[in-house]
């Protein structure tokens, strides 16, 4: 892998592009953004140069979109004229069916294999990049077929992956949509309807009557719409279930107030939130 295309180089196409210098990458990073992104991308050293998507495409070993749901879906279906052969195309993508099948219907002269890195930051943009964003964190791939993990360009791609720090982890697109709307989707619902719900019925001068739970529950709450259109748009059914299932555990709460009955419930959550903490 001697050069690779970051489209979009933001947050995250502009982390992919500072881990893959910091692990040891000697070979070409070009740009694909705005001109005002590419510039910043330039100055952080996320990438060598800035280029156009064709241009980009032709030259590049890995081609790497970074770009918005919506966005990725359209490179999808215009990209594969101006593929190198041998090359692989990937996205980072928080959702998947869509942009498997897409890739699918588009992708000929190249393989494409899904991805989503599970890192991130409520604030967007170059500037956010950090080299360390991927360290220690699970990287999850999605191909069509497993055979697609075992071709050259696949195999040192998750080597460069695992270089820079992240974890891969194989899942079906479609397990990949179910599980990420509970793990993923929920948790920035939830912390969106906290933060709209508190800010309805307190009044802003109140809110310093509110401790640190308030603060660390509502920090996802800080994320743009913008980002989350798309997500929400292309996982509607599997969000839609997990949702429910949140709908009926709130009620279940409301309804037993005064009762010991949430007294399991508050043992479950403990020992989920222990887990995602590394306790035994």
């Amino acid at each position: 892998m001697d050069t690779v295309a970051i489209v979009g180089v933001g947050l995250i196409g502009g982390s992919f592009g500072l881990a893959l210098r910091k692990a040891g990458f000697g070979g070409r990073i070009i740009g694909v953004s705005s001109e005002a992104t590419v510039q910043a991308a330039l100055a952080v050293g996320a990438i060598d140069q800035a280029a156009a998507l064709p241009d980009a495409a032709s030259r590049a070993d890995l081609i790497y979109l970074a770009q918005p749901i919506g966005r990725i879906l359209d490179t999808l279906h215009h990209l594969d004229p101006h593929l190198r052969p041998g090359a692989l195309v990937t996205d980072v993508g928080s959702t998947k069916e869509m942009i498997v099948a897409q890739a699918a219907n588009s992708i000929r002269r190249a393989q494409f294999l899904g991805g989503h890195p599970m890192a991130g930051k409520e604030r967007r943009g170059v500037g956010e990049a950090d080299a360390d964003l991927f360290a220690g964190r699970t990287y999850i791939l999605t191909p069509a077929e497993p055979h697609e993990l075992d071709t050259p360009p696949a195999q040192e791609f998750r080597e460069w992956l695992r270089r820079i720090g992240a974890k891969p982890f194989v899942l079906d697109a479609g397990a990949h949509d179910r599980i990420v709307s509970y793990t993923s989707h929920l948790a920035q619902l939830s912390s969106t309807a906290l933060g709209a719900t508190v800010a309805e019925h307190v009044a802003e001068d109140e809110l310093a009557i509110s401790g640190p739970g308030l603060h660390d529950s509502t920090r996802l709450a800080l994320s743009s719409y913008d980002l989350w259109r798309d997500i929400l748009a292309t996982n509607t059914a599997a969000i839609d279930r997990a949702l429910s299932d949140y709908i009926q555990k709130l009620e279940f709460i409301r309804q037993n107030l005064r009762t010991r009955e949430l007294q399991q419930e508050f043992a479950r959550a403990g020992k989920l939130a222990g887990r995602l903490r590394g306790a035994e």
